[in-house]
């Protein structure tokens, strides 16, 4: 039975579920959810997700929202293996901290810079907002290659 997947196409992290849902192998339902019409606030999605963001799944009847948790269940739960996120204490580590890398700093940076602009009417980049995001493609930069180098290790 597919997975209900409550997302919009413009959103990276529904994007990165969709990924998860394809890496892994789990058949999804994708059912658009246009926040700006207020699909989002309907008594029915406030059920399955009282903090009205998307990306959110119904997997036959279990609710679950937060792009990163979804993408954890599903390679936990449609998973082959471990490849992609790893029992390993250590990898498995390094996995999370990426994930809340992402989370906290990386995506915040990121609707820093364009969402005043893709939502807020803004015409230009703000200099601030756009130098932090630069710190944190650095620190992405930082992880790749020392995770590049780890991987050439083993």
């Amino acid at each position: 039975m597919p997975i209900d997947l409550y997302y919009m196409e413009a959103s990276a992290p529904c994007r990165s579920v969709m990924m998860t849902a394809k890496m892994v192998g789990a058949e999804l339902n994708l059912k658009k959810t246009d926040l700006m019409a207020g699909d989002n606030m309907k008594p029915e999605y406030l059920k399955m997700n009282p903090q009205h963001n998307i990306p959110t799944i119904d997997d036959n009847g279990f609710y679950l929202n937060e792009s990163r948790a979804i993408c954890a269940y599903l390679v936990n739960s449609y998973g082959k293996d471990d490849t992609l996120y790893p029992k390993e204490p250590k990898v498995r580590a390094l996995v999370d901290q990426r994930l809340y890398f992402d989370m906290g700093v990386f995506y915040h940076r990121f609707g820093l810079v364009y969402y005043p602009i893709m939502f807020g009417g803004a015409t230009k980049l703000d200099e601030k907002a756009l130098k932090d995001f630069g710190e944190a493609l650095d620190f992405l930069e930082t992880f790749l290659v020392r995770t590049s180098m780890q991987l050439a290790i083993t």
